[in-house]
């Protein structure tokens, strides 16, 4: 005679069925080797027709599930902007008032899940310690973004300016020609006043040539405005513009074919509106740099205003040299025939040489040697 195997329901129907035998539920427990509240709970399932199966633990409610409509929502953002990640996604959508969105982190997720996010990607975002100036217009930072091909088989080579406080694209100008910087840096007055200083590479459009002195310095110091360049080498001194060149590369140039100079122009235009008014920043904490960004209260004039020096005053002759006393020092054919100020060092060891209100190189007493050209503002 085979054996009889009982499945988990056949046992509890055999309880049910001693219980209603004996009429004693206790007892009948203590038989089964199960708790009286287990037992008086498949008696009741049994008593309103219900089956003696387990049932499913799953919820029937579960309360952080995304909707369908909010995660499509979220993947459409993510459509029209490939570049951008969860929190992102999400802050955008919060300033167009979706209040109803899940964490930061579960919009990743959906993104993780969804194929949108691949490891590589994941990797180039880890975050480094930021520093940025206390103002907007303390500081801008330049730079020309590297050429790429049009259809027409020319080639665009924008020149940049960003505001290092708010990140707000001051400036995206594709036909600039590499000896009109001035030109573009004029229009950016224009419109957004003057800056305090501005921070480029040592490219020859804004350094001088064996650390000379470019025209376009002296046009700056001459507004009151002190070049700075970053350390040979060293382009993370200008992270945040190599940042927003990244950022403009991903979001626009790299799905994107341009058929000549004035289509990229007016498609950068349209980006950089995006960049600076609608999309997030998470540096900013999550504001756009249109929010944070103020024009500058300094305005600009093409007329140059004089300036009277109190000390020692030399001209600088026609070959860009610097001749006192006994020493003769080239100093810069872009200062010829211009009016300098020298004066005696703190240490006594130097002479230091002032153009206006910036010191613009430091001279060895004893030998005449020039020591550096670092501007200085003083």
């Amino acid at each position: 005679m085979p054996w009889r195997i009982e499945s988990v329901s056949d046992i509890r129907k055999d309880f049910v069925l001693y219980v209603q035998s004996n009429g004693n539920i206790r007892k009948s427990c203590r038989e089964f080797g199960i708790t009286p509240r287990t037992g008086y709970k498949w008696l009741k399932r049994y008593q309103e027709g219900d089956s003696l199966e387990d049932r499913s633990r799953k919820p029937k409610r579960i309360a952080n599930v995304t909707s369908n409509e909010i995660t499509q929502l979220i993947l459409g953002v993510r459509e029209n902007n490939p570049s951008w990640g969860g929190r992102k996604i999400r802050d955008y959508l919060l300033k167009r008032g979706n209040v109803l969105l899940p964490s930061y982190r579960t919009c990743c997720t959906i993104l993780n899940r969804n194929g949108c996010i691949s490891e590589e990607e994941s990797k180039k975002h880890i975050a480094y310690q930021r520093f940025e100036r206390e103002r907007p217009n303390e500081l801008w930072q330049t730079d020309f973004k590297g050429d790429f091909l049009l259809l027409d088989k020319s080639r665009c080579y924008p020149l940049t300016i960003l505001d290092d406080h708010s990140r707000y694209s001051i400036l995206i100008d594709c036909k600039v020609n590499t000896k009109g910087v001035r030109e573009s840096f004029e229009k950016a007055f224009y419109e957004y006043g003057l800056p305090d200083s501005v921070l480029s590479d040592n490219g020859w459009q804004f350094a001088g040539f064996q650390g000379g002195y470019t025209g376009f310095e002296r046009w700056l110091m001459e507004h009151d405005i002190l070049p700075i360049h970053g350390r040979v080498y060293h382009p993370q001194t200008q992270g945040k513009i190599e940042r927003f060149h990244r950022t403009m590369k991903s979001e626009l140039l790299r799905s994107n074919k341009f058929s000549d100079i004035n289509d990229v122009q007016k498609q950068m235009k349209l980006w950089q509106k995006k960049y600076n008014e609608e999309r997030p920043h998470l540096a900013l904490k999550s504001h756009c740099p249109s929010e944070i960004y103020t024009p500058s209260l300094r305005k600009y004039s093409e007329k140059i205003s004089e300036y009277l020096y109190d000390g020692y005053v030399v001209k600088v002759n026609n070959w860009g040299y610097l001749r006192f006393s006994k020493f003769q020092i080239y100093l810069s054919e872009t200062m010829i025939n211009t009016r300098l100020e020298i004066s005696e060092s703190s240490t006594g060891n130097s002479f230091n040489v002032y153009f206006r209100n910036y010191q613009i190189a430091e001279i060895d007493c004893a030998t005449g040697k020039l020591l550096n050209r670092k501007i200085k503002r003083c």
